[in-house]
């Protein structure tokens, strides 16, 4: 095998074993579950449950510090979806958001 023909067999092998990652890779993808929030927020209904993951995307932080501030006292009304999954619903997020609002400062 000349020198060419063992580069080009190589560049082969090394294209297919590249493809064959991308299909495994494709395999093991997570489909994308429809959440709440996958519509404008102005057609949520007051009365929807978000999940706690779903609350802590709509507000913008961590999982943990949604912990901390339910734990706190100081977060919204929970709903016990199940024994262990509680939920907040658009509502009573709204309110919270509300209530936590202050005047700007100015600073001369």
């Amino acid at each position: 095998m000349t020198f060419l023909e063992h580069e080009h067999h190589r560049s082969h092998r090394a294209q297919r074993k590249h493809e064959k990652q991308v299909r495994r890779r494709e395999r093991h993808a997570k489909p994308h579950r429809p959440s709440a929030l996958d519509r404008p927020l102005s057609m949520l209904l007051d009365s929807q449950v978000l999940t706690f993951f779903e609350w802590c995307q709509l507000n913008r932080f961590s999982e943990r510090s949604g912990r901390r501030i339910l734990r706190s006292g100081s977060g919204p009304p929970v709903v016990q979806l199940t024994k262990q999954r509680i939920g907040i619903t658009v509502g009573a997020n709204k309110a919270w958001q509300a209530s936590r609002e202050r005047a700007p400062t100015l600073t001369p």
